[in-house]
């Protein structure tokens, strides 16, 4: 078994040692392809699982008031309904 950071993602690699910011600026963004509109709304969808989180309410159905799967919030962390 292998020491993985705590904070790391299954399935998801981290930039090792020899990552410098000169790699990141190769990998330069253009801003005017960017959709602010949809960073928005997905900023706004975890603010939201944050303060569903925060009040309890979480694994409820924002309709229905039921429970919702873990299996639905495995796929999708930000659901609000079943």
């Amino acid at each position: 078994m292998t020491d993985a950071p705590h904070d790391a993602v299954p399935g998801e690699s981290t930039p090792g040692p020899a990552a410098t910011s000169a790699d990141a600026a190769s990998h330069d963004v253009d801003l005017d392809a960017v959709d602010l509109d949809a960073v928005e709304r997905d900023l706004s969808a975890v603010e939201a699982a944050l303060n569903r989180l925060a009040d309890g309410s979480y694994w409820t159905d924002e309709v229905t008031g039921g429970p919702i799967p873990d299996d639905v919030l495995v796929r999708n962390p930000l659901a609000r309904r079943a």
